[in-house]
């Protein structure tokens, strides 16, 4: 793994960027699952949606980010990285970017129905079902993924293969192959297809019907006030796809690898730093489930 930079002036600046980012990233996105589980007012479908994305979100930058400050930390400077750490690596990658984009189509239809059938709420979005979702999802993530490593590992490749890159990306690592890889670009493009185009339009068709049932509305305070509970999903939603369609054409339009990885930070690290943040500044119940969140501590530790 080539890394982000070469320069040794500017490693321990990336190294420090990079750590902040991920300690706040794993801070905040764990205070949201602390304020979600603790706080009895959150107990609903939407936002244990939203503690499995802060989970995911966890889980995605630790896939990628211990190994980039190991590439820029001056003192090991490791930047070898194994064949079974390259597939591990992609595998997880995989599982988390596709789990990410399940959970915000879920949570694009959870909005659906709170709005479009607000009276049958309950009954469609309950635990079980919504426990359901999610499971279903992981299997569905698992077993895909799982199929892809194993195709993966019948590739060959030369000794010393460099991948222009701060980590193991698909792609990337198609390319360095020494052998046919045609089975693995029609799984890559299935996996593209069903990892991110179907949730795509998943949410594309929620919202379509969400738009179509407020413009029914005569009374405009209505029509804002049921528009405004979804605020918090378009914005992650927005980032989460605008960042990812900035590295499908960065790819497409130049073969600059530096560009590709520059677009790369933009998901793997600045996106799921910010989710937490988005749902921070722009939800009042999640916000008042965080002021709540001490006291919660401070009583729990002091029935210990």
């Amino acid at each position: 793994l080539l890394g982000l930079s070469d320069d040794p002036q500017l490693q321990p600046m990336l190294f420090g960027i990079f750590l902040s980012m991920y300690l706040i990233t794993v801070l905040g996105n764990l205070l949201i699952i602390l304020a979600v589980t603790s706080d009895p007012h959150l107990h609903t479908p939407m936002y244990f949606f939203l503690s499995n994305l802060s989970f995911v979100d966890i889980c995605f930058t630790t896939t990628t980010i211990p190994k980039m400050l190991m590439l820029v930390d001056i003192q090991t400077q490791r930047k070898d990285i194994s064949y079974p750490e390259c597939l591990t690596q992609v595998y997880f990658f995989m599982i988390f970017v596709g789990m990410g984009n399940f959970l915000l189509t879920v949570m694009a239809y959870d909005r659906f129905v709170a709005i479009c059938h607000p009276l049958n709420y309950p009954l469609i979005m309950n635990p079980h079902f919504c426990g359901l979702l999610v499971l279903v999802s992981w299997l569905l993530i698992f077993c895909i993924s799982l199929h892809h490593t194993i195709l993966m590992r019948k590739l060959t490749f030369s000794l010393g293969t460099t991948i222009p890159h701060f980590f193991c990306e698909l792609a990337q690592v198609l390319q360095m192959a020494s052998s046919d890889t045609l089975i693995n670009d029609i799984w890559m493009y299935l996996a593209i297809v069903f990892f991110s185009v179907l949730p795509a339009l998943g949410i594309f068709f929620s919202y379509h019907q969400i738009l179509s049932s407020l413009m029914k509305l005569s009374n405009t305070a209505s029509m804002h006030k049921a528009f405004s509970t979804c605020g918090s999903h378009l914005c992650v939603v927005s980032l989460f796809y605008g960042t990812g369609l900035g590295v499908y054409l960065s790819s497409a339009v130049s073969a600059s690898a530096h560009r590709s990885k520059v677009a790369s930070v933009m998901y793997t690290v600045v996106t799921p730093m910010l989710n937490p943040i988005i749902y921070s500044l722009r939800d009042q119940d999640v916000i008042g489930a965080l002021g709540r969140l001490p006291g919660r501590v401070l009583s729990y530790l002091d029935g210990l």
